[in-house]
Order: structure tokens, then C-alpha cells, then sequence
């Protein structure tokens, strides 16, 4: 994978978090609707078990249309440090194709470092809808991250 050519989406960032609150919080169904998605975005429904070669599906509401899917295959669960699984929109646009998400967690003293790594992409359009997308979705888990367990969204 060379990210200087084609079109791959590249996020790092900081979370106040250790490296094992954070990977509870990306591999944890019930979890993952408190910061999957961009803002105003809903996960009604978040249904995978992480292991290499299990499926994965993640419903998405829109504030104001009607839902659509994630859907994906997970190709690496390497607890507590890489995440990555093939993601495709269900239904998807005709600008769309398969892509590979790769989640890389760092510690850094007692927070962590997140990278994601989407691609490659067909376009640049695709590209800038996913970087917007994990853009908030890294904000919101940064921010489940800081309230206390159990508390609401």
C-alpha cells in the first residue's frame, strides 16, 4: 500500500484514552453507535463479532432519510492494535467500490494514537465524503472517550 499514490484516505489522532479503552470501544457492538458516523448521524443497528473472516454490517440514519448499510468483512483483529475489514456501501453510489479500512492503535503514554487508513478510492469525491465521515467519527469517539462509562450521548 503506497499512500502517496492513488487516492487513500490517512487520519491520526490523539485519544484521551488507554490503548485498551480504545480498542473496546472499536470492537464493541453495543459501543460503536456512541461515535460511529458523521455528526447527526445515527447506527441504529451494529451487528459483527471481530475475527478474521466474520461479516460485519453497521446501519446509518441520516437526521432527516432513510437508513442504508455498512457492509464489510473483517481481515485483520489484532487486539489491542490493528483493525481492518473491507467496506462497501449497501446500496452503493455508482462512484463507489470496495474499499479496506485499517484502524493502527499506538500507546502514547496514557493515551493512544489512532490511524485510519481507507482506500483506494475511485475518486476524489469518494475520498472527500470518507474523510469528512471518519473526520467526525474519530471527533465523536474522542468524546465518548472523555465522558464516564454509561453515561448517554
Amino acid at each position: 500500500m503506497n499512500l502517496n499514490e492513488g487516492l487513500w484516505l490517512r487520519i491520526t489522532r490523539l485519544l484521551p484514552a488507554a490503548r485498551e479503552e480504545v480498542w473496546r470501544s472499536l470492537t464493541d457492538p453495543e459501543r460503536v453507535p456512541q461515535w460511529f458516523g458523521p455528526k447527526g448521524f445515527s447506527s441504529p443497528g451494529v451487528e459483527f463479532e471481530p475475527q478474521v473472516g466474520a461479516g460485519l454490517r453497521i446501519a446509518m440514519q441520516p437526521p432527516d432519510g432513510e437508513p442504508f448499510h455498512l457492509l464489510g468483512e473483517f481481515r485483520e483483529v489484532e487486539a489491542p492494535s490493528r483493525l481492518s475489514y473491507t467496506f462497501i456501501w449497501n446500496p452503493p453510489d455508482p462512484d463507489d467500490r470496495e474499499t479496506v479500512v485499517t484502524l493502527t492503535l499506538a500507546e502514547h503514554g496514557p493515551q493512544t494514537e489512532i490511524t485510519v487508513v481507507q482506500g483506494e478510492f475511485a475518486t476524489a469525491e469518494r475520498l472527500e465524503l470518507h474523510r469528512e465521515g471518519w473526520t467526525d467519527s474519530v471527533e465523536r469517539l474522542e468524546q465518548s472517550l472523555r465522558r464516564p462509562e454509561g453515561s448517554a450521548q
